[in-house]
C-alpha cells in the first residue's frame, strides 16, 4: 500500500527520528520498507524507504548514496558521532533521515511497515495521543497490554522523565519500572475497569506524578494510556479527558482488530443509511433500541489536517459525554453518534460539549467551527434521520451563530425546505415579481430589495426605511414604484405572501452565486 514520506514521519516523530533533508518534499509517494547492510548486494530500491543498518555516521556515507542511486525516496541512518551535513549532502534525491543512536532498528521497522500496511495504522493513536496531550496538560503514551509502546504525543525532552524517555526510545516500559508499577498495584487497577489512577510522583526514582487508565471494549483490557505531568502541572479537567481519551483508543483498537477491508467504516454507513443498526451496536456495544442523536462539526477552510484535529477533538470530548460514541468524517464534516440521550429534548450538557468542542477546534485549526445538533432519534436506526437534520442546521445557521439545535433554527429549516420546493417548480411564479426583477437588471435599480425589507418588517415603513437607512417617505416613493412598474398587489395577502416568498427565493439564489 503506498503512503506519504510525510505521513511516515509523522508516525515517526521526535524524538525517534528527524528529517535532514527532503530534496523532493514531504509528500513524495513511498511504496515499501527495504533493510539494507553495507555488506548487501545493491539492489532496486525505487519508490521505497530505505533502513540502512549495521553502520552509521561516516561508515554508512557509501550505503546511503548507492540507495539514493538506486532511486530510493527516503534513507534512514545513525549519525553517530559524524557531522549530519556529511550525510545530508549524500543524496541528490533521496531524503535524509536521522535516527536516535539509541532508538532500536526493530521498533523503526514495526512502526513504518504498520503504516504502510493499513490505513488505520498507529498514526491515528499517535492523533489521539496529541489530542489527550493538549487536553491533559501532559505528556502521554499509549501501551498496549503487554507494555508495548503504540503512539505518544510530542516529545518534550524539558519535562519528560526517565521511564517515559526509555518508554519511548525503547518503545517497550523499562522491565525495572514495570516490576514496580506492578508491586504498586498499578496494573491490576488499570486491568480491573474504566477508572483513572493516581500514582504519586518518586523523586529519588526520576518518576513523576502521572494519572494511567486501562483501555476496555467490554470487559476485554485493551491497554492503558499514561499521562505524565509536564512542567506546568494538569489541566483542571485532566482526568475526564483521559477517561473519553480511553473510549477513544478502544474505538480504535477495535477497528484495527475488526477492519474486513481497508476503508471500511461503520459510523459512516450508519449515517448513510447503507449499514444495518445491529452491525453498529454490536461492534460498538450500543444498545440499538436506545434514543440517539447526532451532532455535526465543520470548519469551513480547513484543509485536510484542520479536520483531521477536529475530528480528534470531537471524538474525546463526544466519549467523555457519552461512554460509547462513535464519530465519522464525511469530507470536511465530523459527526458524533451520542446514544442513551433523552428521546424529547437536548440536554443542555450536550450543548455546552459542542460549544467546548467549537472553542477548542477553532483555536487548534486555525478556522471558525461551527456545530449543528439534529433532534433526538428513537432507535439507532434513525440516526441518518438525525444527521441529515444536524446537516440542515448548520446549512441554515445565522453567521452569528456557533451552536444550534433543531428547535432553534426550525422556522429557518422549515423555510429552507419550502423554498426548495419553489426553486424545484418554476411554473409556481407570481408573473409580477418576476416583472419586478426584470426591470432591477435592465434598470440597475434594487426595488426588489426594498420590497422584501418591508415585507420582512411585517409592512411597518418606519422599521423598513431604518434597516434600509432611508428616509420613510423614499421607501414609500419605491413601494409604489414598484408595484407600478411589476403590478404587485401588494394589499392582498395571498398576493404578499407569494411575492415574499418568490423574493426570497430570488435573493437566496443571488446569495449562494
Amino acid at each position: 500500500m503506498e503512503t506519504s514520506l510525510r505521513r511516515l514521519l509523522g508516525a515517526l516523530g521526535t524524538p525517534l527520528a528527524e528529517a535532514l533533508s527532503t530534496p523532493d518534499g514531504l509528500d513524495v509517494p513511498v511504496s515499501g520498507l527495504a533493510i539494507v547492510d553495507p555488506d548487501d548486494e545493491p539492489d532496486d530500491y525505487a519508490g521505497r524507504f530505505v533502513l540502512v543498518i549495521g553502520a552509521r555516521g561516516r561508515e554508512a556515507v557509501h550505503a546511503v548514496r548507492g540507495v539514493d542511486r538506486r532511486g530510493a525516496v527516503a534513507v534512514a541512518v545513525k549519525i553517530g558521532a559524524s557531522d549530519p551535513d556529511l550525510l545530508r549532502d549524500a543524496t541528490r534525491r533521496a531524503a535524509v533521515v536521522a535516527v536516535r543512536d539509541d532508538a532500536r532498528w526493530d521498533h523503526v521497522e514495526q512502526l513504518l511497515r504498520e503504516v504502510l500496511e493499513t490505513d488505520a495504522g498507529p498514526d491515528e493513536l499517535f492523533s489521539l495521543a496529541q489530542t489527550t496531550a493538549l487536553l491533559t496538560g501532559g505528556l502521554v503514551s499509549i501501551e498496549d497490554t503487554g507494555s508495548r509502546v503504540l503512539a505518544y504525543s510530542r516529545y518534550d525532552s524539558a519535562s519528560a522523565d526517565e521511564l517515559r524517555r526509555l518508554s519511548v526510545l525503547g518503545w517497550q516500559g523499562p522491565a525495572d519500572y514495570l516490576g514496580l508499577l506492578r508491586e504498586w498495584g498499578v496494573f491490576d487497577r488499570v486491568r480491573a475497569g474504566e477508572g483513572v489512577v493516581r500514582i504519586d510522583e518518586h523523586p529519588e526514582l526520576g518518576i513523576r506524578r502521572r494519572l494511567a487508565a486501562g483501555i476496555h471494549a467490554g470487559a476485554r483490557w485493551l491497554g492503558t494510556i499514561w499521562v505524565q505531568e509536564g512542567s506546568t502541572g494538569f489541566t483542571p479537567r485532566a482526568e475526564e479527558a483521559l477517561l473519553g481519551a480511553t473510549r477513544v483508543a478502544a474505538q480504535h483498537l477495535v477497528r484495527r482488530r475488526t477492519r474486513r477491508s481497508p476503508g471500511t467504516d461503520l459510523v459512516a454507513g450508519l449515517l448513510a443509511g447503507r449499514v444495518a443498526p445491529e452491525l453498529v451496536a454490536g461492534v460498538y456495544g450500543i444498545d440499538p433500541e436506545a434514543p440517539v442523536v447526532v451532532a455535526a462539526f465543520t470548519a469551513p477552510g480547513a484543509d485536510a489536517v484542520g479536520v483531521a484535529e477536529l475530528a480528534d477533538v470531537v471524538a474525546v470530548h463526544a466519549a467523555t459525554y457519552r461512554r460509547t460514541a462513535p464519530t465519522a468524517v464525511d469530507g470536511d464534516r465530523v459527526y458524533a453518534v451520542l446514544p442513551g440521550v433523552p428521546a424529547d429534548g437536548i440536554e443542555p450538557g450536550l450543548r455546552a460539549m459542542c460549544a467546548e468542542v467549537v472553542a477548542l477546534a477553532g483555536r487548534r485549526t486555525g478556522s471558525p467551527v461551527r456545530s449543528g445538533i439534529g433532534a433526538p432519534a428513537p432507535r439507532l436506526g434513525g440516526a441518518a434521520v438525525s444527521r441529515a437534520e444536524a446537516d440542515r442546521v448548520l446549512a441554515t445557521m445565522p453567521a452569528d451563530a456557533d451552536v444550534a439545535t433543531l428547535p432553534d433554527l426550525r422556522a429557518e429549516i422549515l423555510l429552507d425546505e419550502t423554498l426548495d420546493l419553489l426553486a424545484a417548480a418554476p411554473e409556481v411564479r407570481d408573473p409580477a415579481v418576476e416583472r419586478l426583477l426584470a426591470h432591477d437588471a435592465e434598470h440597475g435599480s434594487d426595488l426588489a430589495g426594498s420590497v422584501l425589507t418591508w415585507l420582512d418588517a411585517h409592512g411597518d415603513v418606519r422599521m423598513a426605511a431604518e434597516r434600509l437607512v432611508v428616509h420613510p417617505n423614499t421607501l414609500r416613493h419605491r413601494l409604489r414604484r414598484a408595484t407600478a412598474v411589476s403590478g404587485l398587489a401588494l394589499g392582498d395577502p395571498r398576493a404578499r405572501l407569494m411575492a415574499h416568498l418568490q423574493l426570497l427565493l430570488a435573493f437566496r439564489t443571488t446569495q449562494r452565486h
